[in-house]
């Protein structure tokens, strides 16, 4: 997992509650074992009409949001079934942070656990955030180290996350590597 300390990138508004994995990706993309290769299908049935060509009316396919990477959405954002693929699908696409008011558990558990800095912020500040962002010139700075998000014009918003993410984040640390950094410990365990 990539260490990410700051990120400051182009804002993507999803101004949509309640949505859940299948509509992140949808399970007919789910057959690939990789963790790669899932961010062209982020959003399926929302990007694209049942031929696969792109649907106008929905804001990502446009040329301005090209290389966003910081998602916007509404509460309870991952809901649904468990599927790991949905965080892949956001962080393959280039999601690397995601603002919303609340998240499912274990899609917050599951993002997190792959690289995705996940933020809970009041829902007036999101909406603040969503009208800036409707043109695709919106770019957000977020310091995880400070805990900060820093808008284009000065403008700072503290947030709270977990320590344990906050460090895991920081560091590049999945559970393996969590786990190897008790390596000499284990060794010891097994001579014994």
């Amino acid at each position: 997992m990539e260490a990410i300390k700051e990120h400051k990138g182009l804002v993507f508004p999803l101004n949509r509650t309640n949505v859940d994995t299948d509509q992140i990706i949808p399970k007919q993309f789910l057959k690939r074992i990789e963790r790669t290769g899932f961010g062209q299908f982020v959003f399926y049935n929302w990007r694209f009409d049942d031929s696969g060509n792109k649907r106008e009316d929905f804001d990502l396919n446009k040329t301005q949001f090209e290389g966003a990477s910081i998602l916007l959405a509404g509460e309870n954002f991952g809901c649904g079934s468990s599927r790991e693929h949905a965080p892949w699908a956001l962080l393959d696409y280039g999601f690397k942070v995601i603002i919303a008011p609340s998240f499912a558990d274990i899609f917050y558990s599951n993002a997190l656990k792959n690289g995705i800095i996940l933020i809970k912020m009041e829902e007036s500040q999101i909406m603040e955030w969503m009208k800036q962002a409707e043109d695709g010139t919106f770019h957000l700075s977020v310091n995880l180290k400070k805990q900060e998000i820093q808008d284009e014009e000065g403008k700072v918003v503290d947030f709270d996350i977990p320590s344990y993410h906050k460090e895991k984040l920081l560091n590049g640390w999945d559970d393996i590597a969590l786990t190897l950094l008790l390596e000499d410990k284990i060794q010891a365990y097994e001579k014994a």
